[in-house]
């Protein structure tokens, strides 16, 4: 990741200021996850309440990730002109409040309103809030408290999430309330960070600056291969994520508490390999990182269709597979697309892969994964996450370029 100056950072820089903001911004990040996929481990329950399908599943996944998608590339430009804070603190309260609304649905329409506004609120506070933790960082530390701040999506949302749903489902009288108790924290960590938060000032040169190369981006090599990365790398891990506990206990027939502890291993393998494989790429370069991680990703995937019900065995691959696709979307949104472009340009570019990639990966993957699962089975979401990774990999070997981070300063 490029360092910003010390002139708008290094001489502002207040240590006390950094370990508040890094950590509420990290919190912040982690409810985002939480409430995203707090919905995954509770479909098979929900399912049965509300009549719903594998392809319902898809589009509820699909709904959220195309909202967020496209809130990403636009809000990003909304917090330069106004100020981080003013968009960080509002998108918490309103994906928390519409978190707790979750639980009061009915059926499928309901739930497609609620998750397409929560996918607004939690997007557009991920470019605000990755800014804002560089702002608050000393130069030295830019990489690691990013790399903290983004694994506590995966950590909260794909690895505690499905513990604390099954955990909650067996005290609380259903999975109603499940939804309503996780919007707590949110609302906590949004009173904090209105107290806490320093306000940034709107930095007109980089608000001009995006107005006019918005779509300019895209002329260089690694933003266009890096978007395409992207979509193949967050489709394999969305479906996997969004279908899994269906293919456990549909599939396989593991009971929730068996369930519930193979898909922690997507959790803690995303979490683990989000700081491991980009600190790794520092030293063995981005591309050369990239290609290893995918090839034995590849060779995970492989393996799950002939694994039975065997959940020791389960959450080991899974763990390996998401260890690797999570390091690879950290260096791609981090350093590889930073030091592909001038500097004021990077988050401009971060707002495109992060974006089209949801839009792609995160909405019309599993859409389609749904439609698929349910006229064919929902074993065929293995064969789509590999094939995902598959193209992903050519993508990467074929379009990327090893990027020189002392080549784009301007």
């Amino acid at each position: 990741m490029h360092a910003p100056s010390s002139s708008r950072y290094g001489s502002q820089w207040d240590p006390a200021y950094e370990k508040k903001a890094v950590g509420l911004l990290s919190l912040g990040f982690g409810l985002v996850g939480l409430d995203r996929f707090i919905i995954n481990p509770l479909f098979p329950v929900m399912a049965k309440d509300l009549g719903l399908n594998y392809q319902d599943m898809g589009l509820i996944s699909a709904v959220l990730a195309l909202t967020w998608g496209l809130s990403s590339i636009f809000t990003g430009r909304l917090s330069d002109q106004i100020g981080r804070k003013k968009v960080l603190v509002p998108a918490v309260v309103i994906f928390s409040l519409l978190v707790a609304t979750s639980g009061l649905a009915t059926g499928l329409a309901s739930l497609l309103v609620i998750r397409g506004l929560m996918g607004l609120a939690e997007g557009a506070f991920v470019p605000a809030s990755i800014v804002s933790t560089i702002e608050a960082s000393k130069p030295s530390r830019i990489g690691l408290n990013i790399g903290l701040q983004q694994t506590a999506a995966p950590l909260v949302g794909l690895g505690l999430g499905p513990v604390i749903a099954v955990a909650m489902l067996k005290v609380l009288p259903s999975w109603h309330w499940v939804f309503a108790i996780v919007a707590v924290p949110g609302l906590i960590v949004a009173w904090l960070m209105a107290r806490t938060l320093k306000e940034s000032a709107p930095d007109p040169e980089v608000s001009t600056e995006f107005k006019s190369s918005w779509w300019e981006v895209l002329r260089y090599r690694n933003v266009v291969f890096g978007t395409l990365g992207m979509c193949c790398f967050l489709s394999c891990l969305i479906v996997l994520s969004a279908f899994m506990p269906n293919y456990l206990t549909d599939q396989l027939k593991l009971s929730l508490d068996q369930m519930g502890m193979v898909l922690a291993g997507i959790g803690l393998g995303s979490f683990i390999g989000m700081v491991a494989v980009p600190a790794l790429s520092d030293k063995l370069g981005r591309k050369r990182t990239m290609i290893v991680a995918l090839l034995l990703e590849l060779g995970a995937l492989l393996l799950l269709p002939s694994i039975g019900a065997e959940p020791l065995k389960l959450f080991a691959v899974l763990f390996v597979a998401t260890f690797m696709n999570a390091g690879v979307v950290a260096i791609t949104v981090g350093p590889l697309t930073h030091h592909s472009v001038p500097a004021r340009l990077a988050t401009t570019a971060t707002g495109i892969v992060v974006g089209l990639g949801e839009v792609v990966g995160g909405a019309l993957a599993p859409a389609v994964a749904g439609g698929m699962a349910q006229a064919m089975g929902i074993a065929v979401i293995l064969q789509i996450a590999l094939a995902a990774i598959a193209a992903g990999t050519v993508v990467v070997i074929v379009g990327i370029r090893e990027p020189r981070p002392d080549a784009m300063t301007a």
